[in-house]
């Protein structure tokens, strides 16, 4: 089969996409032939190095934890799943970006048949990140949230879901995804210089219940001080802030930085395929690569500015 592999740490000239043994169906295990893997922010991170005292590369690397496809082989005594079944799922073996995976049978869903195959491999990461922000600030109904690139992966989903627990969610986003964010329900507001000023605006009278932050400080979009500074200034308890990124900040202001952790995500995962499927939870596709494309895919992701989610068709 194909996978990428990469044998250092590195920019995303160190990616290349080889032929290696395909997997085997192992007790407990179940091989899915991959339809589509998203492709994720932490990725470039955990290859670049950056993540090492955490996360450390064992070379050659594969990559990749998203996957949806099509079970090929199933490990002796496994009654879960049956070759053909249609599924989604993830490993925690950085190995969805190639054409066939192994994983354990209990790291995969059924995919919902109206669930498009690039949404289904792109939910895990972003997704269940996502919903699980949602779920940490507890928005309540009338409630004002506020979301930080709220157009992105895991920020759309986030946005979305307090929405349906309906908080008034304020997204920040670049103006050519307002219109966007306003057909999911969303407040939209342009981030930047100014923005603490535009979020009371659109706020009116209402305080600031939570914060969402899923873009970090960064460079140019965030305050100075990042937005868990912009949530403090807001007034947001820090019981109810929540970052998927920024770490540090959290800290330092004793905000919760949950991430995508979860003891089981399947019943996460799960209901986000079947709310997708429903129509009821947009996870726009920005664009799809080939396999062998996987360095332009990342290129694509380094600069993060697309909305929804890029995703390898190997």
């Amino acid at each position: 089969m194909r996978a990428v592999r990469f044998d250092r740490y590195g920019g995303v000239d160190v990616l290349e996409v080889r032929d290696v043994d395909d997997p085997v169906a192992a007790e407990g295990r179940v091989v899915v032939e991959v339809r589509a893997a998203g492709v994720n922010p932490g990725e470039m991170a955990i290859r670049e190095g950056f993540l090492h005292d955490r996360w450390p590369a064992t070379f050659p690397s594969g990559q990749g934890s998203d996957l949806a496809g099509v079970v090929v082989a199933v490990g002796d005594g496994e009654t879960s799943w049956k070759v053909g079944d249609e599924v989604l799922g993830f490993s925690h073996e950085r190995s969805s970006h190639a054409e066939l995976v192994a994983v354990p049978w209990q790291q995969l869903v059924a995919k919902p048949a109206g669930t498009p195959w690039e949404v289904a491999g792109s939910l895990y990461v972003a997704g269940v990140t996502g919903a699980i922000a949602s779920l940490v600030v507890a928005p309540q109904a009338g409630e004002v949230v506020v979301v930080s690139a709220a157009a992105g992966g895991v920020g759309g989903v986030a946005a979305q879901m307090s929405v349906r627990a309906g908080a008034t969610v304020i997204g920040l986003a670049s103006e050519r995804h307002h219109d966007w964010l306003r057909s999911r329900g969303v407040v939209p507001v342009a981030y930047g210089d100014g923005q603490e000023q535009r979020i009371r605006r659109a706020a009116g009278e209402r305080p600031i219940a939570a914060f969402i932050d899923t873009f970090g400080r960064g460079t140019g979009a965030a305050t100075s001080d990042g937005y868990m500074a912009l949530a403090v200034a807001l007034g947001v308890p820090a019981s109810r802030i929540e970052t998927v990124i920024d770490f540090a900040g959290a800290a330092e202001i004793g905000a919760n930085a949950v991430g995508g952790d979860h003891p089981d995500p399947r019943p996460i995962l799960t209901e986000l395929a079947g709310l997708v499927a429903t129509g009821d939870l947009d996870v726009p596709i920005a664009a799809t690569y080939p396999l062998e494309q996987v360095r332009d895919a990342y290129r694509d992701v380094e600069r993060r500015h697309t909305r929804g989610k890029i995703v390898l068709l190997p």
